[in-house]
């Protein structure tokens, strides 16, 4: 006895449906503008990309569900999102307040500089006891541009702390001078999220442009480095911590 087609990892339902629409590889690759090899390989099994299962289940009449029914098992939430909050006030502060507080091996930060700010003596006092206990610490702030930079006065740029107020924020709450064991750099380029990491916990602030850093959605992210989103931002933060020039 033959397996089934599916078993042999063909698609049955979309040959199916082409053949009571009446269509040919020929017919779909035309009115999708793809190769006829290409609606073949989708007819063997392959997945299409998003916009070709969206025209293709257009063509047909059927939800893109019904030609691939594998889409309904998939998480549209993965399991690396704890919390998605609408904006940076929206986050707990006790959330803060345990994410730096439980690290017990690294603290990472990517940001325009709010979280210095003398205004937030309850996350600098936090950090500052991760530091005494010996958690490596790096944080990596970005540079505020030039005021008479062409271009920088929009909203874009509206949080960036100056490196003054950093300095003095960072050294009164011990972390930075002689002796201190954060590590702190300037960024000088495009900064395209925030990133607060402690262990396997992060939080991202997403960046839109010409909006305040404070008002984007912040992902609260939580797994190891092998979790796919988790393991493209800590990537991102090594990537700009290495182009990062010291704080002096």
């Amino acid at each position: 006895m033959f397996p089934p087609l599916e078993a042999l990892g063909l698609n049955e339902t979309l040959r199916r449906a082409l053949l009571r629409a009446r269509l040919s590889e020929e017919d779909v690759a035309a009115r999708l503008e793809v190769d006829p090899k290409t609606v073949r390989r989708w007819l063997e099994g392959r997945m299409p990309y998003l916009r070709h299962r969206w025209a293709l289940a257009g063509v047909l009449g059927l939800d893109e569900a019904d030609l691939w029914p594998q889409l309904r098992t998939v998480r549209s939430r993965p399991a690396e999102v704890r919390a998605i909050y609408p904006n940076r006030d929206a986050v707990p502060q006790d959330v803060w307040r345990r994410l730096f507080g439980t690290a017990k091996s690294e603290i990472a930060i990517l940001s325009f500089g709010a979280l210095f700010r003398i205004g937030d003596p309850s996350i600098l006092g936090v950090l500052s006891a991760r530091v005494q206990a010996g958690v490596r610490v790096r944080i990596c702030v970005r540079e505020p541009p030039s005021l008479d930079a062409a271009g920088e006065g929009d909203a874009k740029c509206a949080e960036d702390a100056s490196v003054a107020g950093i300095r003095d924020a960072l050294a009164r709450y011990g972390m930075s001078g002689e002796g201190a064991a954060a590590e702190i750099r300037l960024y000088r380029d495009v900064m395209y999220n925030c990133i607060y990491r402690a262990d396997d916990e992060i939080l991202v602030g997403q960046h839109a442009y010409g909006i305040p850093a404070g008002r984007a959605p912040i992902l609260h992210l939580c797994g190891t480095e092998d979790d796919d989103m988790i393991a493209t931002y800590l990537e991102s933060f090594e990537r700009v911590w290495a182009v990062a020039c010291l704080l002096e």
